[in-house]
């Protein structure tokens, strides 16, 4: 057979497929396995379009319900409290009119407004430290392997969910100057009663009720000793280091993040406590004045204006001096505190 006699598709050289193409046949065009795996996911990817506008459609729909309470509950109220500090409105009657500034104006002249206010930090000042300090020491204790200390540390903590109404109640019983239990010790070594509900004992009372809760500070710093590495405490005993070096050189670094979000946090509910009208002798808007005047603080102060006179403008005006005063010392704290706070990741640290 001669060259001219063989078939040209004989003739022609084969070359191999590459993966991914097409074969011709006589039937029209065959796509090979990849090229249909490849199609195939081609056509279950979306355009980064449309993954973009779903994550973002569900990150609007599961924070929906903060949003649309934080605007309801607390930038509504807030605004409405900001355009009352510019009125006279006293809660009931139309007749109130626009004064301004007239309200700031007057609260900074008021000598009874930063009395209160001078009062409130000075509280702020004493409880705050008082409340971390026992705190911390009741997580060192339960923090460490004993017997039953699950059941320590619920006893411990009880104490902090109970709501401050109840709080006020229980410490007005016990201190009660007829029949309370603190007076009753008092008789039993033979001290006279004390008048612990009026001055000067009463901001006593306040302290007291105050470590009464400091379980929520214990809880708070046992999950932070619980996240300090225990290959650091074993390799400072190694070192000969003792237990109090270890604590200040290593622990207390180590914590300092949580006990400055205790310091934030404590610094702003003292300022705003009502324990003092909780635990007052007639605990009602008419009974405000009769607190005694050591436990006659800002927020007292405030509570006076608004229920016991009517002064809702002037009441407002107070709130949001407060709220300014809050987040000027807040700046003023993290800024202090920001070489001395050790954080294991850096928080200013570009992502």
């Amino acid at each position: 057979m001669t060259a001219e006699q063989i078939p040209e598709a004989v003739r022609r050289p084969r070359t191999a497929a590459r993966p991914g193409t097409e074969r011709t046949t006589s039937a029209g065009t065959t796509p090979t396995p990849n090229s249909i795996r490849t199609g195939a996911s081609r056509s279950t990817d979306l355009p980064r379009g449309s993954m973009t506008v779903r994550r973002r459609r569900a990150f609007y729909m599961f924070t929906s319900p903060w949003i649309i309470g934080f605007a309801l509950l607390t930038v509504g109220p807030m605004a409405y409290a900001l355009w009352l500090s510019f009125t006279t409105f006293d809660g009931i009657s139309p007749r109130w009119r626009y004064v301004g500034l007239g309200n700031y104006r007057e609260l900074l002249s008021d000598p009874v407004t930063w009395d209160s206010l001078g009062r409130a930090g000075v509280f702020a000042l004493t409880s705050v430290p008082l409340s971390i300090v026992a705190g911390l020491a009741l997580a060192v204790l339960v923090n460490r392997p004993i017997k039953a200390r699950g059941l320590f540390r619920t006893l411990l903590y009880l104490p902090a969910v109970v709501p401050p109404v109840g709080a006020g109640l229980i410490f007005k019983q016990l201190f009660n100057r007829d029949s309370g239990a603190a007076n009753g010790v008092l008789h039993v070594f033979g001290i006279d009663a004390l008048a612990w509900l009026d001055d000067p004992y009463a901001r006593y009372v306040i302290l007291m009720a105050v470590l009464w809760g400091a379980g929520n500070v214990m809880i708070i710093s046992l999950a932070g000793l619980q996240d300090v590495p225990r290959e650091l405490h074993e390799a400072a005993r190694i070192d000969g280091a003792s237990a109090w070096r270890t604590f200040r050189s290593i622990t207390v670094p180590l914590l300092s993040p949580v006990l400055l979000f205790q310091v934030v946090t404590g610094m702003i509910a003292s300022v705003q406590t009502i324990m003092p009208l909780l635990i007052a002798p007639v605990p009602t808007p008419a009974g405000v004045t009769a607190i005694p005047q050591t436990n006659y603080m800002y927020m007292m102060h405030v509570f006076a204006q608004y229920f016991a006179m009517g002064r809702y403008g002037y009441a407002s005006a107070l709130l949001w001096v407060l709220f300014v005063l809050i987040l000027i010392v807040t700046g003023i704290v993290f800024k202090a505190t920001s070489g001395v706070v050790f954080y294991n990741v850096d928080p200013e640290a570009k992502k």
